[in-house]
């Protein structure tokens, strides 16, 4: 590969030209036709330059002799027999799979710019129907391009009916216009893409995405420089799979908090996110966030334990505190169940029970109950003392067993500052 200062000086004085009219168009709405016209009037312009002084010897890489006129019908010569059926139905298969995502992530893209919604049933459909049509013609695969849509949409077009006239002047440069774009420059193409790119570039989002999510900060950064330096298809194939990495992760490895007690409430909150949450003495209750299978038992497993170690730890540091004696698991939040998952409340019983605790579940769903109860493992699991409603009527009623007082509520709090007649 060799570089070409020709090309590079051309190519960077036609994309300020570009801005130049953009900026314009953008200050002055007026002159909306600038920005319009610039694409076509620098292909003019460039193309004059070349033939004129013979850059195309000098290092300027042109686009060449083009066929003219339209595709020929070829539908008499699609054949659906033969040794090669097979490979043709797998390449056409992913073919429409990646054109598919490439026009969806494209639709949704400007969507979210003008401020409308993309049906990706109706995108299917006409790509598909397109491509059907399209195949009657030897044309190339249908699809939403991204280079396409942009430059549609820095000329300023704002309905369908672009589309057909860009259709008709696809047709007409085709039958009558090919012999002139011979010495188009390549790089004039090149820097009106780069400027219709430029103008969806949204910095501010990013930044929100940074300050919200790091990973889908690293999502978006892949598919962008994946479909700068790569190309559309493959930038978001990769980042298609770092996000399936990331939803893998978090069911591998759901999220579980601690939970404890906010002052003068029966509220039970995550102790991280909430100071004025604290521990319930005796008590470790513990939210599962997530369903509960085979991918996440084994994790879910060694966390709960983990930290049930670790509070037993805590708690023998202290002189005058309360050992724990009841582990309470918030199912609040946990949608489904399978049959590792029952494996894994039977095993967290016998742990616990060990250690001479009791395992308490809260609020599980009545499909999570049913399959509990059908299994013989933790049949007997399931009685009234072993289930509750929410976490504070849980620790209200396990409490009073105990002989330790519950966390106050409110109204108890407010009828204790009332002064008692004598």
């Amino acid at each position: 590969m060799q570089w070409s200062w020709e090309t590079i000086l051309m190519g960077f004085c036609f994309l300020v030209l570009l801005l130049l009219a953009r900026h314009v168009s953008t200050k002055r709405p007026k002159l909306f036709w600038v920005s319009a016209g610039a694409p076509l009037a620098c292909v003019i312009v460039s193309t004059i330059i070349v033939f004129a002084f013979k850059a195309q010897h000098h290092g300027i890489s042109v686009i060449g002799k083009l066929q003219e006129g339209l595709n020929p019908p070829s539908w008499n010569m699609l054949v659906f027999h033969g040794s090669h059926l097979g490979l043709v139905i797998k390449t056409g298969f992913v073919t429409g799979i990646i054109s598919l995502t490439e026009g969806i992530a494209v639709g949704r893209t400007f969507a979210a710019l003008k401020d409308y919604r993309v049906d990706g049933n109706k995108e299917m459909m006409a790509i598909g129907l397109m491509n059907i049509v399209g195949s009657f013609t030897s044309c190339y695969v249908t699809t939403g391009a991204f280079s396409r849509s942009a430059v549609n949409h820095n000329a300023g077009a704002k309905t369908a009916v672009s589309n057909i006239v860009m259709s008709i002047t696809v047709m007409v440069t085709l039958l009558f216009l090919m012999p002139l774009f011979e010495y188009t420059p390549n790089l004039v193409l090149g820097a009106i893409i780069v400027t219709a790119v430029i103008g969806l570039v949204d910095v501010p989002a990013a930044i929100n995405i940074w300050r919200t999510d790091k990973f889908d900060f690293v999502v978006m950064l892949t598919a962008f420089f994946g479909v700068l330096f790569i190309s559309v298809q493959e930038g978001l194939a990769i980042a298609v799979g770092v996000s399936i990495f990331k939803i893998l992760l978090q069911v591998t490895r759901p999220r579980t908090v601690v939970l404890g007690s906010i002052p003068g409430s029966d509220i039970y909150r995550n102790l991280h996110h909430y100071k004025d949450a604290v521990e319930v003495p005796g008590f470790l209750i513990i939210s599962i966030e997530a369903p509960i299978n085979f991918a996440n038992s084994m994790y879910l497993n060694e966390r709960i334990l983990r930290w049930v170690e670790e509070y037993e730890e805590k708690e023998n540091a202290k002189k005058h505190s309360i050992n724990i004696q009841y582990v309470i698991l918030d199912m609040s939040a946990v949608s489904g169940i399978d049959t590792t998952g029952v494996t894994l409340i039977k095993e967290l019983k016998k742990a616990i029970e060990k250690k001479g605790m009791e395992l308490v579940l809260v609020n599980p769903l009545g499909e999570i109950i049913e399959k509990l109860q059908r299994a013989a493992e933790t049949r007997d699991f399931m009685r009234p003392e072993n289930l509750y409603l929410t976490v504070g009527e849980a620790v209200t009623s396990l409490s009073s067993s105990m002989k330790i007082h519950p966390p106050t509520t409110y109204d108890e709090e407010a009828q204790a500052a009332v002064p008692h007649p004598n």
